[in-house]
């Protein structure tokens, strides 16, 4: 598609190629609301001719972001309610999100921080901020992992990046620290030496959780970008999120998983989509999420099964939302489901 910059506008999506300029007026308007960015590498990705294009459904806004529902909520997983000082949400005891920053290199058009993200939301922590929040870290010595998120932390400069590492780096009880990125996929030109480098310190180990969710995004430069950061000791994870028109389809999430295993990544996270304003165009039913996570189990290996998860709206933390496979039946007694359907006794009955 041969696209430079970032693209940002409607007029400049209309002249990518990727909407009708019937389109214009309607996406300027939605851009008006909710941030617009699609970086060079994932513009190459998409189909224009394609009207079904998972990629473009993902970063292409759409009209249907107008549609606002009564449930849906501006904060969906409850962060304001935990946010003891600007840029820390301490919800679970051991762990913290360190949200330095609310801009994305990309947009996704489900994000479930989307009011808070963009040019139009919370920017950049300052100084002070940045300062009152380590220090919130520093007195709390039940916070063990550290969970840089936003925003894609990654945006940030290899100085910027080493220096909040260097600033965790004396505080004793956090051992880990987790950044939460799609940067290796939309931007993996980033991912170089001084970066890998920032990313690391002394005592802690380093995790980084790649946010992607159809198999076209690993590309040969994006596996080589994680590879970067494997090869040097970041241990990698995976997070995706369950999406009408993306992958909601048993071959398509076989394909995505094993792209993250081939790559040397955990398949970790399958959200079910958060109730985010103007997304419910994205969401799936409970039943039929759970229902395609069962699929996976018969189709690929464990090393390629997530965890499919449910953020309760109002911040009540994650809630594991599998098709149960096993189910009392009284007695003592329990009727186990396989991959195939087939159901069975547990202990076996003589």
């Amino acid at each position: 598609m041969n696209v430079h910059r970032p693209i940002k506008t409607a007029r400049e999506l209309v002249d990518a190629g990727l909407i009708d300029r019937a389109k214009e007026a309607t996406v300027a308007t939605v851009a008006e609301r909710y941030a617009v960015a699609i970086s060079p590498v994932i513009a190459d990705l998409i189909d224009p001719s394609d009207p079904d294009d998972p990629i473009a459904r993902q970063f292409v806004p759409d009209a249907a972001e107008l549609t606002l529902l009564p449930e849906e909520r501006e904060d969906p997983i409850g962060d304001k309610p935990h946010s003891p000082v600007t840029g820390i949400v301490h919800r679970y005891p051991d762990r913290v999100l360190l949200k330095a920053v609310h801009v994305c290199p990309v947009y996704c058009r489900f994000c479930f921080r989307r009011e808070m993200v963009g040019p139009q939301g919370l920017g950049t922590l300052t100084p002070a901020e940045l300062d009152a929040a380590i220090a919130y870290i520093a007195a709390h010595e039940e916070i063990w992992e550290v969970i840089l998120t936003g925003g894609d932390p990654l945006i940030l400069s290899p100085r910027r990046l080493g220096d909040l590492m260097e600033r965790l780096k004396p505080i004793p009880h956090v051992k880990i620290v987790r950044f939460h990125t799609r940067v290796p996929v939309v931007e993996p030109a980033r991912i170089d030496a001084d970066l890998i480098e920032a990313l690391k310190a002394s005592g802690k180990a380093t995790y980084v959780a790649l946010h992607a969710n159809h198999p076209r995004e690993l590309t040969d430069e994006a596996r080589a970008a994680c590879a970067r950061l494997i090869d040097a000791g970041i241990v990698m994870v995976s997070q995706s999120v369950l999406l009408k028109g993306v992958n909601d389809d048993p071959d398509v999430l076989a394909s995505l998983m094993r792209a993250f295993v081939e790559t040397r990544i955990k398949p970790y996270y399958l959200h079910h989509p958060d109730l985010a304003p103007g997304t419910s165009h994205f969401r799936l039913s409970i039943e039929e999420g759970q229902a395609l996570v069962a699929a996976l189990r018969g189709r690929v290996s464990g090393l390629c099964q997530p965890t499919y998860i449910l953020d309760i709206p109002g911040g009540h933390g994650k809630a594991v939302i599998s098709a149960a496979a096993i189910a009392a039946d009284g007695g003592g007694c329990y009727t186990v489901t396989d991959f195939r359907g087939g159901e069975h006794s547990y202990p076996p009955k003589a």
